[in-house]
């Protein structure tokens, strides 16, 4: 948040490469990708911030800030490695954890398997208390019960514990007694979560498994920031760390410490995040961004120039198509996230032949370690990256300027005798056909956040980055209509660029249960405005001036009935009911496809969203390596598929197309992607740096 001059740090994780941005006042932007270490991510994002800082010639002490998104608490739970976690209930509500809820991801399975809790039955204790739905105490806790939960947690050597009593949403009196009793039995070594403190909303089972989250990943996220922040000190970076959450915002090292959960999707949030301040600045207010990396492409949809958000997402079930529409396969965690759609298909998604013989792309991944073939680093399983470098996609020398160097024969050859050979075709073909198997799965990421949800993508530009997306951006737009395609400047570390426009951020909830056209208005005024206070008091403990706060107003709504709302914002001003139901009514229409005005409606939750805005009038991105290619025209021969066979596409750089539009087929090679426009298609420069493709 300082104005002072100086430069600013971003990281992002990823399941290949690390990327790592600094970016100066004047929009000069220096960026590095290294490979991840996922044995330590830390020693990778030290190694990637300590080589661009030096080959840039910036002092530690000339960093004044730095924004960190993290995959550490996702692959935690992914991996299975969490703590060795408990957890405390109320009595007779041991088992919530197993019953979840009657939904399942897939339809008519029989052998389907649930995943197992996070917690086994053996540490999941009961003990004796009772709150009722309104925070009226029916029965104090027993104090005994405790103590005899808290001896067997001790002699079971638990790492985390997990606190999650009946209705403590309305009242969090009985679970903040039992984590003090609890405590002067184990001490201070085991890291303790209470739901109320996480989530102070309705639904058990939703409140239960988000606490259960949050503890189990709780002291991997504590070492490794500690681990971080240490190694950066080391480095003599000591500027304030901040760490992005899953719904956009940032939050300090000291909150994330307590609700690692908030951190669970924080790499995608933050290309969302960037996407929308394009969004912003080009004056495009529905955007799409597809970011594809080394091991997934993610959508997600921006009306108006904000990202659209979802408190309803699961982790650990896969490939997520939808939060919304697809549910029951993970763990639930009822938090802030921006809805971001997910499939298994990135540079690094292995190529296989199914039983029937048809050619599939992930969603296996060969990672960083080992990684495509290309990369030399040891695979030996095709790749969509080996499939995009033998059709001259890709610089066939390297990649990341030289960080990894490319063995485009060693993929040509894993491609001829795995895939091609088996299936009858040439190399080019097969290496096309994957590509566009490829294409048709990434389709269905889009999709799942458009037409799935009654938006047309034809209304939409697609902004495509990460390392592979701008390759295929233009292949998914053919795909669904879409008439224009951004590729915004540093496309390959444009989510770590987002974390430098990632405003702080903190939401706040209470839930209510009321009728909504019965309930007196100044009853929710007095909640939101008690709600307010909690949020900037909050802030203000984190050194945030109240005063530079946005508070917005949202509020959670259902018809009578149903079992999950839709949430809408209240505008400014006086709260007028009828707007607010009219309001919800739209909303299910446009998302359901149906909605009524005569059916009454609850008014189940409010909420506060509490944004500081991180002050800038950058409006532009400068890179030293956008410059055009140096010399005579570089040209390099690529193939475009049976229809128009191989061709020698001209090879510039991003600043050849300001002030002019150049037809394909052109690539744009830059350090850290590649850009394909193929024929048909129109390729300029816009205001912010961007590459504006026309689609034919």
């Amino acid at each position: 948040m300082s104005s002072s001059p100086g430069y600013r740090l971003g990281v992002d994780i990823g399941g290949t490469f690390t990327d790592v941005v600094l970016l100066g006042e004047d929009g000069t932007l220096r960026t590095r990708k290294v490979l991840s270490t996922p044995d330590d991510y830390a020693r990778g994002v030290i190694e990637g911030v300590v080589g661009l800082l030096e080959a840039t010639r910036v002092q530690p002490a000339e960093v004044t800030g730095i924004v960190h998104a993290t995959t550490v608490a996702s692959n935690t739970v992914l991996e299975g490695r969490g703590a060795r976690t408990a957890l405390i209930t109320t009595e007779g509500f041991r088992d919530v954890l197993e019953m979840r809820r009657l939904r399942i991801p897939v339809m008519y399975d029989l052998q389907y398997e649930k995943p197992p809790p996070l917690v086994p039955r053996r540490r999941r204790f009961e003990i004796a208390e009772r709150m009722g739905p309104r925070g009226e105490v029916w029965r104090d806790v027993e104090r005994q019960s405790v103590a005899t939960v808290a001896e067997a947690v001790r002699r079971d050597e638990v790492e985390a514990v997990a606190i999650a009593l009946l209705n403590s949403y309305a009242n969090p009196h009985h679970e903040h007694e039992a984590a003090e009793l609890l405590r002067e039995v184990v001490g201070d070594d085991v890291y303790l979560t209470c739901s109320a403190d996480i989530l102070p909303e309705i639904r058990e089972y939703e409140r239960t498994s988000t606490a259960v989250v949050n503890a189990y990943i709780g002291p991997a996220v504590s070492r490794y920031l500690g681990s971080l922040m240490a190694k950066l000190t080391e480095a003599g970076v000591t500027a304030p760390l901040e760490i992005m959450q899953s719904g956009g915002g940032t939050m300090s090292p000291a909150a994330a410490l307590k609700r690692p959960a908030y951190l669970v999707e924080s790499g995608p949030a933050a290309g969302v995040i960037a996407c929308a301040r394009l969004a912003r600045v080009t004056a495009r207010p529905n955007v799409i961004s597809f970011d594809m990396g080394g091991t997934t492409a993610k959508a997600a949809m921006l009306e108006n120039g904000e990202p659209v958000k979802t408190s309803e997402y699961e982790i650990g079930g896969g490939i997520n198509l939808s939060s919304r529409l697809v549910k029951g396969g993970g763990y639930a965690i009822k938090l802030p996230f921006i809805d971001v759609s997910e499939i298994g298909a990135g540079g690094g998604s292995i190529i296989s032949l199914d039983e029937f013989g048809s050619a599939r792309v992930g969603p296996e991944s060969a990672g960083a370690a080992p990684g495509p073939v290309c990369y030399g680093r040891g695979g030996i399983a095709p790749t969509l990256a080996d499939a995009l470098a033998v059709l001259g996609y890709l610089n066939p020398t390297q990649l990341a300027g030289g960080a990894v160097t490319l063995d485009v024969d060693a993929a040509r050859d894993a491609l001829r005798d795995l895939v091609a050979e088996p299936l009858g075709l040439s190399v080019l073909d097969a290496a096309h056909g994957v590509l566009m198997v490829a294409v048709a799965t990434m389709t269905r990421a889009v999709k799942a956040v458009s037409t799935y949800r009654g938006r047309d993508p034809r209304d939409f530009a697609l902004c495509a980055f990460g390392g592979n997306g701008p390759v295929v951006g233009v292949e998914i737009a053919r795909a669904l209509s879409m008439r224009q395609v951004l590729v915004p400047p540093a496309p390959g570390v444009f989510s770590a660029v987002g974390l430098l426009f990632s405003p702080t951020e903190q939401e706040f909830v209470r839930t209510l249960l009321l009728r909504a056209k019965e309930v007196d208005p100044a009853t929710i005024e007095a909640a939101y405005a008690s709600l307010a206070d909690e949020a900037l008091a909050s802030l203000e403990a984190e050194g945030m001036p109240a005063t530079a706060a946005t508070l917005t107003r949202l509020a959670d709504l259902r018809y009578v009935g149903q079992a999950y709302e839709l949430t809408v914002p209240i505008p400014d001003g006086d709260i007028d009911l009828e707007r607010l139901v009219r309001d919800f009514v739209a909303e299910h229409e446009r998302t359901y496809g149906h909605g009524s005005l005569d059916d009454p409606v609850d008014l189940v939750s409010i909420r506060i969203l509490a944004r500081v805005e991180r002050a800038s009038t950058l409006t532009s991105l400068l890179r030293a390596e956008d410059g055009a290619t140096d010399g005579a025209v570089v040209t390099r021969k690529a193939y475009f598929g049976p229809d128009v066979g191989l061709l020698d596409v001209p090879v510039v750089g991003r600043a050849a197309l300001r002030g002019v539009e150049v037809e394909g087929p052109l690539f744009v090679d830059e350090y850290d992607s590649t850009t394909v426009v193929p024929s048909g298609c129109r390729a300029t420069l816009d205001e912010f740096g961007s590459i504006t493709i026309d689609v034919d």
